[in-house]
């Protein structure tokens, strides 16, 4: 597995919970809500494109 994908997804991890409890602190729990979302989009769509690159190397492995 790419180490690096891995400390990308820890720091998005570590600013968004960061941002999260600043927000929260000043009463903005709204935004503290869709920071995390946000947050939560980003390391989606880095796991979606591994998972893509994943089915296509089991496709050209298996000849389907």
């Amino acid at each position: 597995m790419n180490v690096d994908l891995l400390i990308r997804i820890a720091g998005v991890g570590i600013l968004v919970s960061v941002l999260a409890q600043i927000l929260n602190r000043t009463g903005r729990e709204d935004m503290a809500m869709l920071t995390t979302l946000a947050g939560l989009a980003i390391v989606l769509l880095a796991v979606v494109n591994l998972i893509s690159q994943l089915f296509q190397s089991v496709r050209s492995i298996f000849a389907l």
